[in-house]
């Protein structure tokens, strides 16, 4: 099936890290979330969501990816989910204070 819309959810976990983890802090439970905001708000697209393993920015994570237009959003919390939702899939606008701008290598 083609999607219009394919949804990657870090759920990368490190056991025995110093390290950050998307997974460990709540990747799973994103997952969830923002399949029931995309319910609640009826977005009616044919839309993946679902888990990866590390997008390579663990240290602001968690993280989700947004495919095909390539959009990252980190540090995303739970209580942030209906807002980015919302923000991003109704309303068609970047939810900016999550959005990822330059890669942590490049600051």
């Amino acid at each position: 099936m083609m999607y219009d819309i394919h949804i990657f959810v870090c759920t990368n976990e490190r056991k025995n890290s110093t390290r950050r983890s998307c997974g460990e802090q709540h990747g799973l439970l994103l997952i969830e979330k923002l399949k029931e905001s995309f319910a609640k708000y009826n977005i009616n697209v044919r839309t993946r969501i679902q888990r990866s393993g590390c997008l390579g920015i663990c240290d602001l994570g968690p993280t989700i990816a947004i495919y095909p237009e390539g959009t990252f959003y980190v540090n995303v919390q739970l209580e942030d989910v209906d807002e980015l939702v919302r923000t991003h899939f109704v309303e068609k606008k970047k939810l900016e204070r999550l959005l990822l701008t330059k890669h942590p290598k490049d600051v």
